[in-house]
């Protein structure tokens, strides 16, 4: 051990008559302990926040989607998906269509969204479809349909038969869990969608609706999503909103999330003038600038913690230097540089901050591990879109955390070290 972490050491194992010194030694590593245990537990859950709602969002939704600016949809879209697949990074297509529509139940009614979809393709660009908890989602692979609307009320036998006969033909359509509930619906339930879409008649402009079959209810564990979407089939929906044959959007799964706006301009050149390509970074700019940017806040807020630590750390080695003034005279009477003093006080308070800093890290992790694990900390799914408080601790918030902590402490030793190197041995042992 070289000779000034020797009696760095030394010191720090303050003797009966310095217990002051020593009371402030062990609240300085416990500062240090906490805010590095406090800002690996923050840092964790801002990860785990952002984390969270990339992989749902990336889950519930495609990478890229193309649309066309100002027309009602895209026309003959089969062989544009069939062209574009083949461009760069493009790793699978879907078409779909999306609406705003209201979906009632008896007195009960929600405002949605309605996606039109064709299930193979969807399966290959988001995994809604297989988060469906409740029912099945096959029945939308089936295109043998007839819309046959529900109007009989006979209680004989051969009419129920038919009646059931006729739910069974309705078009499928799949809901979200928070919406079923909020709509009374199950599995099985007829719900009647009313397009704002409408159709003109004698008497003026009439929404068009159709009555469709609940064939399974999906549960992605974002509230967005599962208070607001439905899912039925392309053909359904165009049915509905009257487009014929075209789709809204044509959406496109890549092969790195990371290149989306890079694909997305490209895919805006291969398709032809008119299109517009958006990605997954463009529509949820403004939510991850906000995490980033409350990142830096809670980093700031809490390295606070550290900083108050730090103060403790030059108050403990200031006492320090003045309790040990004479030894100090001694050992520079001996031949000890001043050199030596300084890094001897250095020394010091870098073991206060290391094994502040190494207790803190151990536990922030073991926190953030037990509380991502069990998920002890529950949330207002309707206020953050999550039921819980995610946690996901990185490596290298541990490693930024320990150099910014060390590194005030480090900064904190600089006076008393300093004041300790000035001391004259002659002045300091004159009286003894």
């Amino acid at each position: 051990m070289r000779f000034e972490l020797f009696i760095a050491s030394r010191y720090l194992r303050a003797k009966r008559r310095q217990a002051v010194i020593g009371v402030i030694t062990a609240i300085s590593i416990l500062g240090v302990t906490a805010g590095v245990a406090s800002l690996i537990v923050a840092l964790a859950i801002n990860n785990g926040f952002r984390q969270d709602l990339q992989d749902r969002l990336l889950g519930a939704t495609s990478n890229v989607d193309l649309l066309r600016v100002e027309s009602d949809g895209i026309k003959d879209w089969q062989s544009l998906m069939a062209r574009l697949s083949k461009q760069p990074h493009v790793v699978a297509t879907a078409p779909a269509i999306y609406e705003q529509v209201l979906i009632s139940r008896g007195p009960r009614a929600r405002g949605a969204v309605l996606k039109g979809i064709v299930p193979g393709d969807e399966r290959k660009v988001s995994d809604l479809l297989n988060t469906v908890r409740n029912g099945s989602a096959d029945a939308l692979e089936d295109t043998k349909e007839r819309v046959v609307p529900l109007t009989d009320n006979a209680r004989s036998p051969s009419a129920l038969a038919e009646v059931e006969g006729r739910v069974s033909a309705m078009p499928p359509i799949i809901l979200g869990k928070d919406m079923a509930d909020n709509l009374g619906a199950a599995v099985g339930s007829v719900v009647l969608v009313t397009s704002p879409q409408g159709e003109l008649t004698p008497f003026g402009m009439v929404p068009k609706y159709n009555r469709f079959r609940v064939a399974g209810i999906f549960d992605s564990g974002f509230y967005d999503y599962d208070s607001s979407w439905a899912f039925t089939r392309l053909s359904d929906a165009q049915r509905l909103f009257g487009l014929g044959d075209l789709v809204s959007v044509i959406e496109f799964k890549i092969d790195d999330i990371y290149k989306a706006d890079q694909v997305a301009r490209q895919l805006e050149q291969a398709a032809a003038p008119g299109f517009m390509a958006t990605n997954w970074m463009e529509q949820n700019k403004a939510l991850f600038r906000a995490l980033r940017l409350e990142r830096l806040v809670t980093f700031i807020t809490i390295g606070l913690i550290v900083f108050v630590a730090a103060l403790n750390i030059l108050i403990s080695l200031t006492m320090m230097v003045m309790e040990k003034t004479r030894d100090i005279a001694v050992l520079m009477s001996m031949g000890t540089k001043k050199a030596q003093i300084r890094r001897i006080f250095i020394s010091q308070g870098l073991l206060i901050g290391v094994i502040g800093t190494a207790l803190g890290l151990v536990l922030g992790y073991v926190l953030s591990w037990v509380g991502g694990h069990y998920h002890l900390l529950s949330l207002s799914a309707e206020v953050y879109s999550i039921d819980y408080v995610p946690f996901a601790p990185r490596g290298m918030d541990g490693i930024l955390v320990a150099l910014v902590a060390i590194g005030i402490s480090l900064i904190a030793t600089v006076y008393p070290s300093w004041s300790a190197a000035r001391i004259l041995p002659a002045e300091a042992l004159r009286y003894e």
